[in-house]
């Protein structure tokens, strides 16, 4: 029987190895926003607000750079469209929720949630199904842990920065590949998967010079594409069994 709450505090315990391997990166991005003359409340606003780890280092990046705002905005769409296939996985279990618990799903949707989230929906058996409302609990319990999480490594990082040198050393650019394989790997049991997968990562890098990321979303379209047609003589022939009936 499933007691109110209980999938809350699942779906946060669930999580808790990924908001672990997430806690060095809010420090950092505190570390390095206030280094590069972000204020602490500057800082605490932008994690607040925007609540996307890969975009606020970006866009820290390009702040850093002098970019202009134009080019700030699109870099970070681009870099965020990967939430658009997140969203489409999610939406058909969630379109009887209130307007603003799909709101507040879709601004706490992380790459750590949702990886949650789909194994959640992969262990489903026809029993154990979990109604909306319980999916969104368990949602909840992920993305709040997640939430919460950044917003006191990253302020933690900005009041204490000082007390971090160096932190732009620490092996952020080989961390983060590292922390979405872990994500990423308990999905390639299946050929589709595994083949966009691979597919995914060598245009990325081919595609790695293209300017503003774009090379992300053309390793995205590339994995989606390779998937679909490895997938596509799996499919049941709809319109053959239509046409016997």
């Amino acid at each position: 029987m499933r007691t109110p709450g209980i999938l809350f505090w699942r779906g946060a315990r669930d999580s808790l190895p990924l908001v672990l391997g997430a806690l060095p990166f809010g420090l950092i991005f505190g570390a390095l926003a206030v280094g590069n003359g972000f204020s602490v409340a500057a800082t605490a606003g932008m994690s607040l607000f925007v609540f996307a780890g890969s975009a606020q280092f970006i866009a820290l990046g390009l702040v850093a750079a002098g970019a202009s705002l134009p080019v700030i905005l699109f870099t970070t769409l681009v870099v965020n469209l990967r939430h658009l296939l997140y969203g489409a996985t999610l939406a058909p279990r969630m379109t009887g929720l209130p307007e603003w618990k799909k709101a507040l799903t879709a601004f706490w949707l992380t790459d750590e949630s949702f990886a949650v989230m789909a194994l959640r929906l992969d262990d489903e058996s026809p029993d154990p199904r979990l109604s909306e409302a319980e999916l969104s609990e368990y949602y909840f319990g992920s993305a709040t842990l997640m939430y919460v999480d950044w917003q006191l490594c990253s302020l933690a990082g900005a009041l204490f920065g000082n007390f971090l040198p160096g932190a732009a050393s620490w092996g952020l650019d080989f961390a983060m590949p590292v922390a979405f394989i872990g994500i990423v790997a308990p999905y390639l049991k299946q050929l589709p998967m595994a083949t966009a997968a691979l597919v995914a990562g060598a245009v990325s890098i081919l595609a790695y010079a293209l300017p503003s990321k774009l090379g992300l979303l053309a390793a995205a379209l590339a994995g989606i594409i390779a998937a679909t047609l490895v997938e596509l003589p799996s499919l049941p022939k709809g319109g053959t069994e239509m046409g016997k009936e």
